[in-house]
C-alpha cells in the first residue's frame, strides 16, 4: 500500500513509499529537493525496515532547518509503521 506524507521544513514537499511489514520500499522525494541525495537515499533504504532506517538517518539536519528529507523519512516511516499496527 502506498503511503504519502507532508514534510515540514524541507526542500521535499512530500514523500510517498510503501511498506510491506516493517520492510520499506519505492521511496520517493516529490515536489522538490536535491536530486542526487533524492536518488541516493531510496536507493540506500530500499529493502531496510523501518527500525534500521530510523538508526542512520534519524536526526540528521539540513542546514538550520531542525531536520531534513532523510530526518522527515525516519518520521513518515513510524508514523505509518504505528498506524498500521493499531
Amino acid at each position: 500500500m502506498e503511503h504519502i506524507y507532508q514534510t515540514e521544513n524541507t526542500c521535499a514537499k512530500r514523500i510517498s513509499f510503501e511498506l510491506d511489514g516493517d520492510i520499506v520500499h519505492n521511496v520517493k522525494f516529490l515536489d522538490g529537493g536535491c536530486p542526487g541525495n533524492l536518488q541516493a537515499v531510496p536507493r540506500l533504504v530500499e529493502g531496510m525496515s523501518v527500525s534500521e532506517i530510523e538508526k542512520k538517518l534519524k536526526g540528521i539536519n539540513c542546514g538550520f532547518r531542525g531536520t531534513s528529507c532523510a530526518d522527515q523519512l525516519t518520521k513518515a516511516l513510524r508514523k505509518a509503521l504505528d498506524e498500521a499496527q493499531k
